[in-house]
């Protein structure tokens, strides 16, 4: 595509027809199928949350399959119920996240968090992160639904561009981003010192011109047709996904 030129011959960006800023993400109740995304109450929220997170060993605080989840998000910032109540506490109150639960509807409980962050209204962009979910939520469709329902939020609010980002070593969350439709952008190397060592980190995003195709393919993903008698997909996302890509993200 030819850029556009200004008065001066230089190339520019598209002018942008149509869009105005979003009024900003609020905290609601948002529910699928298989969650529910509730905002983050340390209250409501922490009994079910430190025991979900101590798994598979919840008799042993220092569990390092449990531990060695919060590698890539600097460690578990707590060793107890107590310790994990003031971090859920500190999470719901920072005004620079609108931190969510995730609720199994099958009893209730809360299995998981995630959270909105980096949102400029302005500029119509917002990035989905603090993934902290627990065993019950690995390989599961609840864990999909819950991202997916995030992202519809983001673009239902007028968002234009969603982010996501995470340690370029992640390679999980790296799959999980391109899984669910976020392109890969590149590297921003040495980015952050997380835990006292280097972090370059990885780069993914959806544009609101892609979100209709990315939402379509989620919607077939997660329909009961999609799913045997045993809960096993006919279809991978992933395949959707890349079905249904622009040449031009083919990279």
């Amino acid at each position: 595509m030819t850029p556009e030129t200004n008065d001066y011959g230089q190339p520019v960006g598209p002018d942008i027809v149509g869009w105005e800023p979003s009024a900003g993400l609020e905290p609601s109740l948002i529910s699928g199928r298989f969650c529910r995304l509730e905002p983050l109450n340390a209250d409501n929220h922490v009994a079910s949350l430190w025991q979900a997170w101590r798994e598979p060993a919840p008799e042993f605080d220092h569990d390092p399959e449990a531990l060695a989840r919060w590698t890539y998000l600097g460690g578990r910032p707590f060793n107890d119920e107590s310790g994990c109540r003031a971090w859920l506490t500190r999470m719901s109150g920072d005004r620079e996240l609108l931190c969510y639960a995730v609720v199994d509807l099958a009893d209730g409980h809360a299995v998981g968090m995630a959270a909105y962050l980096n949102e400029i209204p302005v500029d119509g962009r917002v990035e989905i992160g603090h993934l902290s979910f627990s065993p019950r939520m690995a390989r599961t469709v609840m864990s999909s639904e819950a991202l997916m329902l995030m992202m519809a939020e983001a673009f239902d609010k007028g968002y234009r561009r969603l982010e996501w980002k995470c340690d370029a070593l992640n390679a999980p969350s790296r799959r999980a981003a391109e899984r669910l439709g976020f392109c890969f952008e590149g590297i921003f190397r040495q980015h952050r010192v997380v835990a006292g060592r280097n972090r370059d980190t990885a780069w993914f995003s959806v544009l609101d011109e892609e979100w209709p195709a990315i939402r379509d393919c989620h919607r077939r993903w997660l329909a009961p047709a999609n799913f045997d008698n045993e809960g096993r997909q006919r279809q991978s996302l992933s395949s959707m996904i890349a079905a249904s890509r622009s040449p031009s993200l083919l990279y």
